[in-house]
């Protein structure tokens, strides 16, 4: 028994000193880790106009269908298609001799006319003194006074006859109405032009200016005015009229519009009205029908709250929210409401304060609740800085965030490897 013992003490304190020798080893793999680190960005009250982005269409300032109000044989065209016409440029010649030859004969029968008047007007003169007096018969006077009378009325006549002729004649000269860019020809030389026809010659459009029209949401003007009236938003002054433009291919247009007018009647269909704008167009970039977006400034928000689109995520469920740093230096989890995205912003409406410490890098690292150490927030990178990277927050429609490959975290689903 004593035998047993003694070799049983000894391997109870043999396991001892292995247990204890693979407690000290693991204690050295397995150092302490420090808190990670996050950049944040301190929410503060910022003054930001409010524009609204709407899509638009272009439109001339002025269209003219050119019609031929004779009908004729086209005889010349005197324009080039596509150029620049002034207002009363000969544009067709439609065929003038039947009008020529209806002019001159309206002209020969005014001048017979005139022709036939001094001598009833003189005669009607002798027989009123005659008349007078009893040397005719009051019958011979009025049939005299009536002959009189209607070669008056020839001569009315037959001006307005000659007024026509001259108005047809004039009408073979097909001019533009309105000065601006023509289109093209519907009718070439030799076609049979019909008076008030339905097909027009062509189209004249004035370029500059040009017109937008935007259609804006009834619910968000609904929602602006609810703003105006509790001071969250307030106007602009005479700048509220100005409006920007975004091209087709995303550069802005150089020159800046104004606000004309907006309709009176919401498109039940869309739920929209229209907002009409005016452009200066004096290089001809804007040309009728292209698409655009217009950048219309609705007020100012001047205790508004902005937050890096990579500092607001999302949940599973699409509900916006941010992690801020507490006072303990601990992560907490905000759920907050966005309005609109202001250039690589978010306008948060609530869930943040001033002074909150949003965190903006070093996303993917924290969890509620973790301790963290705060580090400075660059928005820019020198030049010689290595290239950083975070994943995007999840939502958001924004490109990678970065942070320092150095410092990529670890999988926490993963052990850390073993030291020998």
């Amino acid at each position: 028994m004593r035998g047993f013992s003694k070799s049983g003490l000894i391997a109870i304190l043999g396991v001892l000193v292995v247990f204890l020798l693979f407690t000290s080893c693991g204690n050295k793999k397995q150092p302490q880790q420090a808190a990670p680190e996050v950049a944040v960005v301190v929410i503060k009250h910022e003054t930001v106009p409010i524009i609204t982005e709407l899509p638009g269409r272009t439109s001339a300032f002025l269209v003219a269908e050119v019609r031929p109000q004779v009908s004729g044989i086209i005889k010349k065209r005197f324009f080039t298609e596509g150029s620049d016409v002034k207002a009363g440029e000969t544009l067709y010649q439609i065929d003038p001799a039947p009008y020529q030859a209806a002019f001159d004969n309206a002209s020969a029968s005014l001048a017979r006319a005139e022709a036939n008047l001094p001598p009833a007007r003189s005669k009607a003169g002798r027989y009123k003194e005659l008349v007078a007096i009893k040397a005719v018969s009051q019958q011979e006077f009025e049939d005299v006074s009536a002959a009189h009378m209607q070669a008056e009325a020839d001569v009315k006549y037959w001006k307005a006859a000659v007024e026509t002729a001259r108005i047809n004649l004039g009408y073979t000269r097909v001019s533009a109405p309105i000065a601006g860019r023509i289109g093209k020809s519907s009718v070439t030389v030799g076609a049979l032009a019909t008076a008030n026809q339905a097909i027009a010659f062509t189209t004249i459009q004035k370029l500059d200016p040009m017109y937008v029209d935007a259609m804006q949401s009834s619910a968000n003007l609904l929602k602006l005015k609810n703003s105006l009236s509790s001071g969250q938003i307030k106007t602009n002054g005479p700048n509220q009229a100005k409006v920007r433009l975004i091209l087709e291919d995303g550069t802005p247009y150089p020159q800046e519009g104004t606000l004309k007018f907006s309709d009176v009647t919401v498109d039940p269909s869309t739920g929209s009205f229209i907002l009409r704008m005016v452009f200066p167009n004096p290089r001809n970039i804007l040309l009728p029908g292209m698409y655009v977006r217009a950048l219309v400034q609705e007020g100012v928000a001047e205790q508004a709250i902005l937050v890096p689109q990579q500092g607001i995520s999302r949940d599973p469920k699409g509900n916006p929210y941010a992690l801020v740093v507490d006072a303990k230096e601990k992560v907490e989890l905000r759920m907050v409401a966005t309005d609109k995205a202001i250039g690589d912003k978010w306008l948060v409406t609530s869930g943040l304060a001033p002074g909150d410490r949003v965190i903006i890098e070093g996303l993917q690292r924290v969890r509620p609740g973790v301790p963290v150490k705060i580090v400075p927030f660059n928005s820019g990178k020198k030049d010689g800085e290595p290239a950083e990277k975070t994943a995007p927050a999840p939502g958001t429609g924004q490109k990678d965030a970065q942070v320092p490959e150095k410092a990529a975290p670890e999988n926490p689903a993963q052990p850390p490897a073993k030291t020998k």
